[in-house]
Parts: structure tokens; C-alpha cells; sequence
């Protein structure tokens, strides 16, 4: 059997060095569980950032790419696909009223790329209001609507019309959004940002604001997408649809794939104006599909809601000191410390559960939608246990 050392040190000499390692090495899962080489035991609070929605290892989906791996792995989108075709009907099926077209890629970055482009070609404008605190993602136009400087410094000059104005402020939009602006875009939930949800009355007022001077509204639930709060979609708790939205992380059941979803203000694309080698292929829309079905059929959102609901309760009767607040919606939680998050984070996988940070000071835990409440019991006792020795 090969051991974590084993595959840390193989990994190691030949990776990129972008990622800040844990000192573990994931070899299996199963739900909300994953396993490491030794056959230690977590409870998965990162899922792959957020991925795992319909948990690790899903029967429904390892069965459809299965499936279809050995019946047509690629097919690029010059060719019609039956796959791609069953997938593209049931996403619009659950969308918001009026998004019935999408722009297929492989992650969420891709998906907020493809809305940029589609928001400046449907307007015929360039400018982009972007949230402080917001992240939509690594690639050029996508960092350009990100926030923080660490992502962005290094990379400057980065693309150009980009501003940033405070989250939640529609004093703010009002002063930003001019006759140059293409769009505005916006999470529902911040995640990177520390899991901050933004309030309803700021979104209506933002789709009003952007009805009156003729930009577009892109919502980016790459993280929020597909059930994490509560709502199959985080904009159906505040009766929100935009122009365009931006989709990734669970759409596929783990497999790579973003999807930009758009209706009638920016209709259908002209031929070649955008494209993706991978996007809608044949194996990530069975994933897709299945995955989708399995949200639906075992009402993960309504779970997730319930969940989450006791989760916050529970987190926000702790008594601990180190604790400012608890913030959330569904389960997509972030406990805002009054320290440094990450000593914490080893000390928690330590024992047994495994969750992210949102900035320096917030404890973020994106867990599958499947997880069990003993599960949740757990992860919160273990919490307790090292927030408050």
C-alpha cells in the first residue's frame, strides 16, 4: 500500500507548487466521508470546494459516466449529441424563467469568462461593476471582477473597464453603473469573501437599477448553485432573475464542467463568438444529467435547508470567545473568528473533519447536501472542541 509520505513526495517533486498543501492524501470517499492512504476517517466539510454536492463516490453518477465512457467519451459542439441535448433540456427545465439557452464549459471560471464576453457583445459596452469582496474566479476576465489584491497584483495589467464598489450598497451601484456598463456582477452569497449573503431589498433595487440603464445583471452562483443554500438556485430566495447566470462546481456530480446560462436580453450567440474544446462533451453531460436528476429526485435543496437551519443554530449558541459570528445560508456556513483561521483548520482535520477557510479569519464549511445529521453532530463537536480549548 502506498503511504501519504509516499504520494507526498511524488506529488511534490513533479506539481506546480500553486496549492497550499495539507499534509494528507485523499485516497477514496464515499458520501460525506473521505479516506486518506492509512485509512484514516473525515468528514468532508471542503468537498472539493464545494463540489461533492450530491456527496463523494455517487452511485447515479458513477453509473452514468460508466455508462457513457464506454459508449462516446468526446464530441465537440460542431456535432449534434444526445447526451449534451437530454442535459441542456433538463438544465433549462430547472433555471429561472426565461434563462432556456447555455453556454457549456468546464468551470465556473470559464462560465463567468463566457459572460463577460456575452454581457460586452449584447450591450455593445465594456464597463464591469464588480463587488469588493467578491471572487468569480483565476483566468484574466474573471480575476479582473475579483476583489482581493493578492489574487490580482501579481498578474496586473489585468483587463480593462473592471470597477469595484462595497457589497450590498446600492448607494454605491447607483454611483457606479453608468452608460458605460456592460453588467454588473454579483454573488448572492460571498464565499471567498467570508460567506457574507447579501439582503433581498439590494438585489431588487439592482435589478431595477440595471433595467434602467440598459446593463445586465450576471449572478454568479458557481458556489451557491444546484441546492448549497436551501434553494435550488441562491437567487430564488430573494424571487431574483438575472440576465445571465454563471454555474460550475456540483452542475456535474464532481466532473469538470461550467455552464453560463442566458435568455432573450442577450440571445442566441453568433456562430463563432465563443467556443470550448471540452465544453458539452458527451461524458460530463451524462454526469450532468445524472446529477441534476438526483438533486431533484431526493430534494436536496429542501435538505440542505433543513440542515443547515440546525447547523447555524447549533454553531451559534457555542460559546466561544474566539467566535465574532456566525454567518450562512443552507449549508455554505463561515464562522468569522477574532484570529487566524488556519492553526485551526489543522487542529480540526487532527480530528477528523476537514473544512476551508474564506479569508484569513473565517472558518468556512461547504459539506456534501447528503451529509447525515450524526455527521453534522460531529462536525460540531469538534468545532466546539477547538474553538474553545
Amino acid at each position: 500500500m502506498t503511504t501519504t509520505q509516499e504520494i507526498m513526495a511524488r506529488e511534490s517533486l513533479h506539481s506546480s507548487g500553486a496549492y497550499p498543501k495539507r499534509d494528507v492524501a485523499i485516497v477514496r470517499g464515499q458520501g460525506a466521508r473521505v479516506w486518506d492512504a492509512e485509512g484514516r476517517e473525515y468528514i468532508d466539510c471542503v468537498a472539493g470546494h464545494g463540489v461533492a454536492i450530491v456527496g463523494h463516490a455517487n452511485p447515479a453518477v458513477a453509473e452514468a459516466i460508466a455508462r457513457q465512457a464506454y459508449t462516446l467519451i468526446t464530441c465537440p459542439g460542431i456535432f449534434y449529441n444526445d447526451q449534451r441535448a437530454a442535459f441542456l433540456e433538463k438544465l433549462a427545465s430547472l433555471a429561472p424563467s426565461g434563462l432556456s439557452r447555455a453556454f457549456l464549459s468546464n468551470s465556473g471560471a470559464e462560465a463567468v469568462e463566457a459572460a463577460l464576453k456575452l454581457a460586452r457583445l449584447a450591450t455593445g459596452r465594456t464597463g464591469i461593476v464588480a463587488t469588493m469582496r467578491g471572487f468569480h474566479g483565476r483566468t484574466l476576465g474573471a480575476l479582473s471582477a475579483t476583489w482581493e489584491k493578492h489574487y490580482r497584483e501579481p498578474f496586473e495589467p489585468l483587463v480593462p473597464g473592471f470597477t469595484h464598489v462595497p457589497y450590498d450598497d446600492l448607494g454605491a451601484m447607483e454611483e457606479a453603473v453608468g452608460g458605460d456598463t456592460a453588467a454588473v456582477i454579483v454573488e448572492i452569497v460571498q464565499g471567498e469573501g467570508g460567506v457574507r449573503p447579501g439582503s433581498g431589498g439590494y438585489f431588487h433595487s439592482l435589478r431595477e437599477l440595471c433595467d434602467q440603464r440598459g446593463a445586465l445583471l450576471i449572478v454568479d452562483e458557481v458556489q451557491t448553485g444546484f441546492g448549497r443554500t436551501g434553494k435550488l438556485f441562491a437567487c430564488e430566495h430573494h424571487h431574483l432573475i438575472p440576465d445571465i447566470l454563471c454555474l460550475g462546481k456540483g452542475i456535474a456530480g464532481g466532473v469538470p464542467m461550467g455552464a453560463t446560462l442566458f435568455g432573450d436580453k442577450v440571445g442566441e450567440l453568433p456562430t463563432g463568438a465563443h467556443g470550448s474544446t471540452f465544453g458539452g462533451n458527451p461524458l460530463a453531460c451524462a454526469a450532468g444529467l445524472a446529477a441534476l436528476d438526483y438533486i431533484v429526485r431526493e430534494s436536496l435543496p429542501a435538505r440542505a435547508a433543513e440542515k443547515g437551519a440546525y447547523l447555524l443554530d447549533r454553531l451559534r449558541k457555542m460559546e466561544a470567545p474566539v467566535i465574532r459570528e456566525v454567518r450562512g445560508l443552507g449549508l455554505m456556513v463561515g464562522i468569522e473568528l477574532r484570529r487566524r483561521v488556519q492553526p485551526y483548520l489543522v487542529t480540526l482535520m487532527e480530528r477528523g473533519v476537514l473544512a476551508l477557510p474564506a479569508g484569513a479569519t473565517v472558518l468556512r464549511l461547504l459539506p456534501p447536501l447528503v451529509i447525515h445529521r450524526e455527521e453534522l453532530n460531529i462536525v460540531i463537536s469538534a468545532i466546539g472542541e477547538v474553538l474553545t480549548s
